[in-house]
């Protein structure tokens, strides 16, 4: 049974205007939550063995932010493919994992709607809204990354928004 953790990265800012929006930075807010989201991974007992990105600015600084308050003290992997990915590109990355030792039991995703949620949906059958900074948390039956495929049905262990955390 593996631990998968999908985050939606913390809120962006706008005030730029003009700027692609790839290179859009963390609002105020969202300089706010992803610290507080790595908090609460740090409480549950859900430091995650490797954190994997997409390579978007709000979504890299959401996965620094995230690594500094849970402890996490590997190297985050960016990947370009979870930019704006559909949930197969999420799925390729989590099976391309290498995990001979069987040593990465939690890994944190951290990525962009409306893939995030389409995936989630896909894995577990809930229909649940990924607002900024929010964490699925899911129970995969698998033993080993590499297995993880559409028909895996997973767990949804806790579904996390920073608006619901005090």
């Amino acid at each position: 049974m593996k631990n998968l953790l999908l985050m939606r990265h913390a809120k962006s800012s706008f005030k730029e205007g003009e700027m692609p929006d790839f290179e859009r930075p963390l609002s105020k807010r969202g300089e706010k939550d992803a610290p507080r989201m790595g908090k609460l991974l740090k409480d549950k007992n859900l430091v995650p063995d490797l954190i994997l990105s997409s390579t978007a600015v709000r979504a890299s600084r959401t996965a620094e932010l995230v690594a500094e308050k849970c402890g996490y003290k590997g190297e985050i992997v960016y990947i370009q493919s979870l930019y704006l990915g559909e949930p197969e590109a999420y799925l390729e990355a989590l099976r391309d994992l290498k995990d001979e030792d069987d040593r990465l039991q939690t890994v944190l995703v951290i990525g962009h709607n409306p893939g995030l949620e389409s995936l989630l949906q896909l894995l577990t059958d809930h229909l649940d809204c990924l607002p900024t900074s929010a964490i699925a948390y899911l129970k995969v039956p698998v033993r080993s990354w590499s297995a993880l495929t559409p028909q895996i049905i997973a767990g949804l262990e806790n579904l996390w928004r920073p608006r619901d955390l005090k």
